[in-house]
């Protein structure tokens, strides 16, 4: 079963109580939350009190993505706020096994992503750490981004060494998602569909949602 995660950073950001109800009903699976600090990615987007104040709202996993300079600073913040799962970059993280701990600590699904020109080889000593491994398809920072092709082959790379694992890490995919892109990046491996202009500016959300199943 593919899992869709809409993205909440194409949303329309005054009306995002009806966004978040919207895809609920539509039958996403996850809800995506990009935290972007300015420093370490170029924009700015929102943080925990907003996350707290849509929690109510849904009963959808609330997928973290932090992109931000100090992820440790984020994690009891996200906890009080409602998350599920926090993912930090690992470009980001000093101490990358202390972070993850510092979230499976209080009880939520711990995930890393990496850019596309970080290579897998940086997750070697902590897959038995992990819950998701998020792979972006695009540079992190700004949504609408074109799909960068070569992401396929690191997810198929990844997906032969996850083969064998036991309980092996999940592999989701953000960035440039639309129902072709989508098709290619399950067809190597991929579980989880980081979605957010294809759900958000769809005409018809519960049809595009079933499009990017496959």
């Amino acid at each position: 079963m593919i899992l869709i995660s809409p993205s909440l950073l194409a949303a329309d950001f005054s009306l995002l109580k009806e966004e978040v109800e919207l895809i609920t009903a539509a039958g996403a699976d996850m809800l995506h939350l990009d935290i972007m600090d300015g420093h370490f990615v170029p924009n700015l987007t929102f943080g925990p009190p907003i996350i707290k104040a849509l929690r109510p709202l849904t009963d959808l996993p609330f997928d973290v993505h932090l992109m931000v300079e100090n992820p440790d600073m984020y994690v009891e913040p996200l906890f009080e706020a409602g998350a599920d799962i926090i993912t930090v970059h690992v470009e980001t993280a000093s101490h990358l096994h202390r972070t993850l701990q510092a979230i499976k600590e209080k009880g939520l699904k711990a995930g890393v992503a990496l850019n596309p020109a970080t290579p897998l080889c940086s997750l070697e000593y902590i897959y038995a750490d992990l819950d998701l491994v998020l792979i972006m398809a695009v540079n992190p920072g700004f949504g609408g981004q074109q799909f960068i092709p070569q992401s396929c082959a690191k997810i198929k790379t990844l997906r032969r060494h996850l083969r064998n694992m036991d309980g092996a890490p999940a592999i989701a995919v953000d960035g440039g998602m639309n129902p072709e892109t989508a098709a290619k990046v399950i067809a190597a491996g991929a579980d989880i569909i980081v979605a957010g202009s294809a759900v958000f500016g769809a005409k018809d959300t519960k049809k595009m949602i079933t499009a990017l199943r496959g």
